[in-house]
């Protein structure tokens, strides 16, 4: 896996030491119910926090390049930023930025972070979250208890942004819909209903149990699916607990002669059961999707040492997986407008040496490109909502974005009570391409190793609401 496709995943990792809230919430707090502080504004500027991973506390865990990682996201913050700073900030005010480095490991400096930003000095009027490293009740902590504007590409379900609103804006798509439209695509691909046996398999965190009873096990009830449900220990500390629970989870699945699997499991928990299945030759259809990065960390996982558990294997997502990621327009098999733009601009001011004929990319799915998508679109709400910047302008703002040029999706659009950006969804394969065939074959040069295969491409995402 790339070195940004670990971080995407990472967060998902990391934390599981936060007890998330769950439970329904009714209806989201109205936009125009927001609070009108102007916190974090002056006359001249915006001051906006940029959190990254400090990835030295984690580095020997996880094997990232942490300095050239770090000092990336660091330059394409500065540069996007200045890029609208240069132009006249918004309205006059130039934004701020504020990158803060953070341990993902302790949940008391997280907390601590977040109390210094929304109550502490110097005051603080939104938090970008480009790469969606900063999760779970954190996020709560920034918008349900600190009434701060936050963008994130971290989600989960409805109930989050039910709970943060109407503060907490997701550039990745909520999971209540990619939930259905797993289930929906399962049923019209036979891997659902037609008298197959379904399992799920589910982390005993609380966002997974919530997602299993508000959404998931609905939404196959409606179709006639009653699931053979098994649950994995998903507590970092405990990794023989989730070892043996994924083991039993196995076993009891292959025993029932169940032919398809749902998972709801983040990473620590996801390759232990992968892992189960491989020991026991067990190899059911699995029903992938952006839920917990399972997509991008099932790609990561082959061909070694789970090729057999893995290869071929489908699933939804709202990102742009299997695009391609090379510096020439979407017409011509490469990026799509916002990430053609974003290059542009890295490009010019980092230029790099040719290869071949074509210069260096940056990743569709990458920190350059997660960075460049959020400023841009905190500007765009920042910038519509005129020279009287506060939080409730801001958030009315935001409701009224739509067909944003994305990176990490192709389109972002927005609501009064549609707080995630994506509108689309399609299916992938997950491909091992050894040997190398032209599946994998994107522009001059050899093919890639694996790679992501687009089986349906765009339908619009279902409501949910």
């Amino acid at each position: 896996m790339r070195v940004a496709g670990a971080i995407a995943v990472l967060g998902s990792v990391v934390a599981l030491g936060i007890v998330p809230a769950s439970g329904a919430t009714g209806a989201p707090t109205p936009v125009n119910q927001a609070s009108t502080s102007s916190r974090g504004v002056s006359t001249n500027a915006i001051r906006v926090v940029f959190p990254i991973i400090s990835f030295t506390s984690i580095e020997g865990e996880f094997e990232i390049e942490s300095d050239a990682e770090y000092g990336e996201q660091v330059k394409a913050i500065h540069l996007f930023v200045n890029q609208i700073n240069d132009a006249g900030g918004i309205h006059g005010r130039k934004i701020i930025p504020m990158i803060v480095s953070f341990d993902p490991t302790n949940a008391d400096e997280e907390r601590s972070l977040c109390k210094q930003w929304t109550e502490g000095s110097p005051p603080v009027f939104a938090v970008l979250d480009g790469l969606g490293t900063w999760e779970g009740d954190n996020e709560l902590c920034i918008t349900q208890e600190g009434h701060t504007p936050m963008l994130s590409q971290w989600t989960t379900t409805t109930n989050w942004t039910d709970l943060g609103s109407p503060y907490l804006w997701w550039t990745g798509a909520d999971d209540a819909p990619i939930l259905a439209a797993t289930v929906s695509w399962g049923l019209s691909s036979g891997r659902l209903g037609h008298g197959q046996k379904v399992g799920v398999v589910v982390s005993d965190q609380a966002s997974d149990q919530s997602a299993l009873t508000s959404y998931l096990l609905p939404d196959l009830k409606k179709i006639g699916v009653d699931p053979q449900v098994e649950t994995i220990s998903a507590d970092l500390g405990e990794t023989a607990s989730t070892d043996s629970d994924a083991t039993l989870a196995v076993e009891r699945l292959k025993e029932s002669g169940i032919q398809s699997v749902i998972p709801l499991l983040p990473e620590n928990a996801f390759t232990p059961y992968i892992s189960a299945e491989t020991a026991q030759k067990y190899f059911p259809k699995l029903l992938l999707s952006d839920y917990q990065s399972e997509i991008e960390v099932a790609l990561g996982l082959i061909p070694i040492p789970y090729d057999k558990a893995l290869n071929g294997q489908e699933g939804v997502t709202a990102e742009t997986l299997g695009g391609i990621d090379l510096p020439r327009p979407e017409s011509e098999g490469g990026y799509d407008p916002g990430v053609r733009s974003c290059w542009d601009l890295w490009h010019k001011t980092y230029p790099q040496i040719p290869k071949g004929n074509i210069n260096d990319d940056i990743e569709e799915q990458g920190p350059v490109q997660g960075w460049c998508q959020e400023i841009r679109l905190f500007a765009q709400a920042a910038t519509m909502a005129g020279r009287n910047l506060n939080r409730r302008t801001f958030v009315e703002a935001m409701s009224r974005i739509t067909n944003f040029p994305g990176g990490y999706s192709p389109v972002l659009s927005y609501g009064p009570h549609k707080f995630y950006g994506p509108t689309e969804y399609r299916v992938v394969e997950v491909h091992d391409n050894h040997p190398p065939t032209t599946l994998c074959k994107r522009g001059p040069g050899p093919p890639a190793g694996v790679c992501w295969v687009v089986e349906q491409n765009w339908k619009p995402l279902p409501s949910t609401g």
